[in-house]
Parts: structure tokens; sequence; C-alpha cells
């Protein structure tokens, strides 16, 4: 059984949480005071390993580990290993996306494990700015575990949101800061999701304002460059480094999607943006595991919707969606 959408969409990318949990409280994310799961409803590691081998029995070669952090989850790196044992049979990739707050504890057993990529979340290389946007001092931290993780052999990606009145004026640098280094860097829009205390109107800028910004400084060439996310990529000629757009809100890239999300609680949302969810849960816990997956995940293949409908246009606007991106798989 492969894995393929009502729109003729073929799913081979998973992106799973192995916790709700975070050491940083970053103002867009996550309010200060957020609560999270009971961890007796958190799927265990065999639970989270089976899950995973189901992906790729049916066709999922790329899987990506997530949070919340995923590094603060205590068995973490024993899934990682246990994964790490599919690459190259039926398993192209692994990789996991971190705030690196605990990356240079971590590095050694990741690339051990045959974790090649990646990505590193960091929006500004000011030590107050990130206290104050991270609500937690621990940039010296994150770029010691940056530097970890390029020692042990693995090609870090930054990604950084880009905020209105906070990082927007530094982001010429950001990039130049990671090309330097030899880093791409991605550049995301703020979602809405979850509510926080900040309003996302004043934290909104459309990345069609930073790339336009950015052409005044730097040559941006289109690259035919992809990792198999929805970030699309510029060669940067002064630089000589990769620059990724993803582009939520002012360009929509729903008509390529090729991944789902499965949540720590092991529920699958066929769409960031939308409201559908398939309890695999429940299945994996099942009289027949194997026949109610493949049940779960017929469904999800039917109603995995054409498109998101995010938009932020407007102060005191609901988020799109209640639950936040930690408890997603951000």
């Amino acid at each position: 059984m492969s894995l393929v959408d009502t729109f003729q969409r073929r799913i081979t990318y998973l992106r799973l949480s192995v916790t709700d949990r975070c050491d940083l409280r970053c103002a867009y994310c996550m309010p200060e005071r957020q609560t999270f799961l009971p961890r007796s409803e958190v799927l265990s590691l065999e639970e989270l390993h089976r899950l995973a081998l189901g992906f790729i029995a049916r066709g999922v070669t790329r899987i990506r580990l997530t949070g919340g952090e995923p590094l603060v989850r205590r068995d973490m790196i024993e899934l990682v290993r246990a994964l790490g044992r599919k690459l190259g049979e039926g398993l192209d990739e692994l990789t996991l996306t971190t705030n690196g707050t605990r990356l240079a504890e971590f590095a050694g057993d990741l690339a051990a494990a045959g974790v090649r990529r990646i990505n590193v979340s960091l929006d500004t290389l000011d030590r107050e700015t990130f206290a104050r946007l991270a609500r937690r001092d621990s940039l010296p931290q994150v770029l010691e575990g940056i530097a970890a993780a390029q020692a042990s052999g693995i090609a870090v990606k930054i990604n950084t949101v880009a905020l209105k009145g906070t990082n927007a004026e530094e982001i010429p640098a950001l990039v130049a800061w990671a090309h330097g280094r030899g880093m791409d860097l991605t550049l995301i829009e703020v979602m809405p999701l979850g509510e926080v205390e900040a309003d996302r109107f004043d934290q909104y800028l459309p990345l069609s304002m930073v790339r336009a910004g950015l052409e005044q400084r730097y040559t941006l060439t289109p690259s035919a460059h992809r990792t198999g996310g929805p970030a699309r990529y510029a060669d940067v000629a002064e630089t000589g480094g990769r620059l990724g757009f993803i582009t939520p809100l002012t360009g929509n890239f729903c008509d390529g999607c090729n991944r789902v999300r499965v949540t720590t609680t092991g529920q699958l949302h066929p769409c960031l943006g939308g409201t559908e969810m398939v309890d695999l849960r429940a299945a994996l816990r099942s009289p027949d595991p194997d026949s109610a997956l493949n049940e779960a995940l017929a469904l999800a293949m039917r109603i995995k919707p054409e498109r998101h409908a995010f938009a932020i246009d407007a102060h005191g606007q609901a988020p799109a969606l209640a639950r936040h991106m930690s408890v997603t798989g951000g």
C-alpha cells in the first residue's frame, strides 16, 4: 500500500513528533505558561518506532523527527538509532528539526546513527533579542550546538522566522553569517497556530517584502534545489550560499505537498493548516494493528485537503487553529 491522496499527491515524507515539550518559549510559538501533555498520553518509544516502520513500509522515504524540542525527550537517541538502521532499506533520509540547545550533547550520537542533515531554528544572533524572543538566555548553547553538529559531519540548515519589529533588520546579517559558515538559511513566515500573548498581525512580516529588501543588497537567482519540503530556494551570488523561502501566506505551496504530520500522541494531521485528524494511536493499540493502520492511513489520504487557508490580515484576528505548532510537530 502506497500513500496517495485524492489529488494524486504521493506522500513520501513523514514529520513525526516525539514530544510536545520544549525548553524554550518562543513568543511566536507558545505562551510562557504553556501546558504540556501528560506523559501517559505520549506514544512510547516502541510505538513511535512501530509507527515509523509502518510508514516506511507504505512508501515513506524521508522521516523528520520533531517536537516541541525532540532532544529533550530522554530516549530520543534510541529511536534515532533504531530508525537509522532502516537507512538504505526503504528509508532514504532521517533528519530532525531542533532549537539547538542540547545539540552539543547529542551531535556525535546523531551522526553515528546516520543523521546527515538537520535544521536548527535560530531567529537572531543578538543575545538580548534571543533571550527576549525565546524567554530563555540560551544563544551560547545554540551556537555551541551548531558548531558541534558541523564538527560531527552533519550539514546544518538554519530556519529563521521573519518577525516584524524583532529581527527584520538583522536578516541580511543572518544570511551572511550562515553562508559564511557553510550553512543554508531558510526564511519562514509566521504561522497563525495557537494563542500567544502577541498579536500575530504585529509579528507578521511578508517574505515578499523581505526578499525585495534582500535584492537591494544581494543578487538572488532562482535555484532548482529541493530538499523535499516546502522551501523554494535562491542562490546568493555574493555569499555563494543558498537562501530558502517558506511562504504559507504570500505564496501557497500546497499543490506539491508530499507530507503528513503525526503528533506525539499519534494523531495524524494530513495538513498543518487543517482540522482533519486520524487517530493512529488507537490503530496501534487495537487487536489487529496492521489492518487498523491500513484503514486509518487510507482515511487520512481521503480527507487530506487540497490546501490550507492561513491568513493574517487584521489586528486581533483569532489563530487559524487553536493547537500550537509544538503540539502538531513543528
